[in-house]
């Protein structure tokens, strides 16, 4: 768990963006998002790109528990035991979006913006990832510090950063 304390420009996503948009169709992949806490950040800074139809398929906005189970087949009781933010949730996010649409990668983001809704374990500013590249789910866990804005601002820029990470090493 790392805080991210820098505030992230609009910038440093177009960039990440761009590196996207090389690194899909080169491998003549799609990408799917699916976000509960960013409400659609992520399929917003990715379609702000013109052309970005190549390489983006779809966004499910997923923010209720309901549309997590009937938009990407998360199961109820995977949310009710472990809760809509946890490390199960994620996966099964991420795996669902790239099921659910023609794409062969995907970013997943689930967690607590604030300011409320925080708790012992999972306080404000905690968001789990899962990304699904190529039939492989990566999740992880961070913790980000600031207003709702910010942390929203934060995972976003991470969910892209990581992604371009992932799409960049070797298989």
């Amino acid at each position: 768990m790392n805080d991210h304390p820098t505030p992230l420009s609009d910038l440093d996503v177009s960039a990440l963006v761009l590196q996207l948009a090389d690194l899909l169709p080169q491998k003549g992949w799609m990408m799917a998002t699916a976000e509960s806490c960013t409400g659609g950040l992520i399929a917003g800074a990715c379609t702000d790109l013109a052309g970005s139809s190549v390489w983006f398929e779809r966004g499910f906005v997923t923010y209720s528990n309901e549309a997590k189970n009937e938009l990407l087949g998360v199961d109820a009781a995977l949310i009710e035991a472990h809760g809509a933010v946890s490390e199960p949730v994620a996966r099964a996010m991420a795996e669902g979006a790239v099921a659910r649409s023609r794409a062969q990668v995907s970013v997943a983001v689930t967690g607590v913006a604030g300011p409320s809704g925080g708790s012992a374990d999972k306080p404000v500013g905690t968001v789990w990832f899962g990304w699904s590249v190529d039939g492989r789910t990566r999740t992880e866990r961070r913790r980000f510090d600031g207003d709702r804005a910010a942390v929203r601002a934060a995972t976003v820029h991470y969910a892209l950063q990581t992604l371009v990470e992932l799409l960049r090493a070797p298989p």
